[in-house]
């Protein structure tokens, strides 16, 4: 026992003389700090200078740098990932379809053909015959289609549904980089690598050499164009009457869905390429459906033709622009699509549940870049 005491009269005798002197017992006279670890910066600011690593860590522990304010967020319901299908990849070529499993085999006697293109196509059951592999497209209607039966894997990424609004910006990373110890390109690495899509956060934003340069971390700069960002804003923007609307932001390519003044969900999406823009303006949602087959073709000559079966939880808005699950990338956070704004399949099985036909949706483009006459648009696609 007199052991245990000795220890623990020594252990606090040794706490004592590691802080600045009278800290027990009186505040220290002014002007007369001292150099403290981070330690002891953070815990007892008053009695240390503002310098050094541990002013360093509290000035970004008051920053919310270190470590990061929490962004509140919501569980996602993990059967929001499931889809009641199975896609396979058509080749570039086109492919015959067959009235049985027979004739699919032997390449004989075909009811129809699919057109070349990029075209996806939903099945329903598969044989393996003779070191081929069958697919039922529909009800006695098959298709060749490789060596083994099997399907496309599902893209996995997600967005994040939140308590309440986050406090800052933040974003995801839509490609790898390795950040920058100040902003400009020419600046010193971390020798740290960030890869898509990690989720960060927005503390500070500074223009050099014409980019905007975001610091994500504690001296970690990233140009804007490797950031997919979101700045919550549960202002109305104008024209949208109600306390409920989706915010679709063309420049960062995000998605975010408001309700009653709050920030419930934010998420990557791609949509339209150049020459296929994504229409800015103020729109509803009028259709909702679960599935819908989506095909079209721009070129004269039909080469950009595509087809793409049981596209899922599909929100129709601007004519056949909607929103919907993309199943055949997972490239979110770039422009890729034809005019509609794609999600991947779990995020748009939340925006489906949250919309119902009517629910207000502001598309725009902070850069201005994106034409607002409506001769540039016509119907749109997937």
């Amino acid at each position: 026992m007199s052991s245990r005491i000795t220890l623990a009269a020594l252990a606090l005798s040794l706490t004592a003389a590691a802080l600045p002197a009278g800290l027990a017992h009186a505040a220290r006279p002014a002007g007369d700090s001292v150099l403290c670890s981070p330690q002891m910066q953070l815990r007892h600011p008053e009695y240390c200078l503002p310098t050094g690593p541990g002013g360093r860590l509290a000035e970004m522990a008051e920053a919310g740098t270190a470590p990061p304010r929490p962004l509140h967020l919501e569980r996602l319901d993990p059967n929001l990932s499931y889809l009641p299908y199975a896609y396979r990849r058509v080749s570039d070529k086109g492919a015959k379809l067959y009235g049985s499993v027979s004739d699919a085999l032997n390449e004989s006697d075909a009811i129809n053909t699919l057109e070349p293109g990029f075209v996806y196509v939903s099945w329903l059951e598969c044989f393996e015959e003779q070191g081929k592999a069958i697919y039922m497209v529909a009800p006695g209607v098959y298709m060749r289609g490789g060596d083994s039966c099997g399907q496309i894997g599902l893209p996995d990424f997600r967005g994040l549904a939140f308590r309440r609004t986050p406090d800052r910006p933040f974003g995801w990373i839509v490609g790898t980089v390795e950040p920058a110890r100040s902003p400009g390109y020419n600046e010193p690495k971390t020798g740290k690598t960030r890869y898509r899509p990690e989720l960060v956060q927005i503390h500070e934003s500074q223009d050099v050499e014409g980019a905007t340069w975001y610091r994500i971390g504690p001296d970690e700069w990233v140009p804007d164009n490797l950031l997919a960002i979101v700045t919550p804003d549960p202002k109305r923007p104008e024209g949208i009457p109600e306390d409920r609307w989706i915010d679709i932001n063309l420049y960062e390519q995000t998605l975010t869905a408001y309700d009653q003044g709050e920030l419930i969900f934010a998420t990557m999406v791609s949509t339209g390429l150049p020459e296929w823009w994504t229409q800015p303006g103020v729109f509803q949602v009028y259709a909702r459906l679960e599935n819908d087959d989506m095909s079209g073709a721009f070129a004269a000559d039909r080469s950009d033709y595509y087809l793409l079966e049981d596209v899922p939880w599909v929100l129709y808005y601007d004519k056949a622009r909607a929103m919907h699950g993309a199943y055949w990338h997972n490239g979110y956070g770039l422009p890729r699509s034809h005019g509609c704004v794609n999600l991947s399949p779990t995020d748009a099985h939340w925006l489906f549940d949250f919309a119902q036909e009517g629910t207000w949706v502001h598309v725009w483009d902070p850069s201005g870049k994106t034409p607002t006459d409506a001769e540039f648009y016509g119907d749109g696609g997937a």
